[in-house]
């Protein structure tokens, strides 16, 4: 478990108590330091200073971690913007100290699975539609800030239903999740892949032109065409192809900048893939903007 300590405390008690404990990965800053708490990741955040500089970093920051606030006396009022937090009476009782500190560890672990539950599909481990909308306003956001562009690739299996008729829907669920895994294997750290609907994927391209995103989903429109996919029913392998629509932030023309505008000018190019026959990519910008 990641704790830090924030403390005017030069001698270091806590730390030394939860170090004879040997379950914690600690570090201690200085009160100064406050904000570096992001490019740790803590799980438990403890603060041991005057309460006079609780209540003011306590006010300012919301923590993303579970806040322990060593006290002379517990505060009548003091407004805590953290994910959970507790208290805990000085000086330290080391039993106290650890048994409080594991507590919200385990409440941090517990919300931390539910936020991962809430964004993540449950077949593919890809993100989800609710989680999409949210990254993408921001990186649409980022992209007008910075002068960048940001592409939208909506890929859709051609003939899926076709499979889960013929081989049944848990043989539709492995190709699923086998389309998910190539997908995953090619993208980029920033880039963000998301299963859109049943047979459906969305993945955001940060700091990529709607021509890159074009050469990467037609490279990768080749490669499910190759792709071996053989059902257990069946001696040969069944042919796999997939549809794609491409859109790209800036836009075309003077129309709201979000998610749902990106989005949908993808789906019109993916409906025009469909529209001409299946398998093939279809950029947004170069249709003929008549649906």
């Amino acid at each position: 478990m990641n704790v830090i300590i924030y403390s005017d405390n030069e001698q270091k008690e806590l730390e030394q108590i939860l170090v004879q404990d040997g379950e914690y990965s600690i570090r201690s800053f200085p009160v100064s330091e406050i904000m570096n708490y992001k490019e740790v990741h803590p799980s438990v955040m403890i603060f041991d200073m005057p309460i006079e500089k609780i209540k003011e970093t306590c006010a300012v920051t919301k923590f993303d971690a579970g806040v322990l606030i060593a006290v002379d006396e517990i505060p009548e009022q003091l407004t805590v913007r953290a994910e959970s937090f507790d208290y805990i009476r000085k000086p330290v009782n080391p039993t106290e100290l650890i048994t409080r500190v594991k507590a919200l560890g385990k409440v941090m672990k517990y919300k931390n699975n539910l936020k991962t539950i809430a964004i993540t599909d449950e077949l593919t481990g890809l993100y989800n539609r609710k989680y999409l909308h949210s990254r993408l306003d921001a990186e649409i956001s980022r992209a007008k800030r910075y002068g960048t562009s940001l592409s939208c690739v909506l890929i859709d299996i051609d003939f899926f239903k076709t499979v889960n008729d013929m081989y049944g829907y848990d043989w539709g669920d492995v190709l699923l999740k086998k389309i998910a895994q190539m997908l995953e294997a090619l993208i980029r750290k920033e880039d963000i892949l998301t299963r859109y609907g049943d047979e459906e994927f969305i993945l955001v391209l940060p700091n990529t032109t709607e021509e890159r995103a074009f050469t990467f989903a037609e490279r990768f429109r080749r490669d499910i065409e190759r792709m071996e996919f053989i059902p257990a029913s069946e001696e040969e392998r069944h042919p796999i192809t997939i549809s794609g629509g491409i859109s790209s932030y800036p836009f075309l023309e003077n129309v709201e900048e979000n998610s749902n505008t990106i989005i949908r000018y993808a789906e019109h190019a993916l409906y025009s893939a469909k529209k001409r026959g299946k398998n093939q990519i279809v950029q947004f910008s170069k249709m003929n903007l008549d649906f």
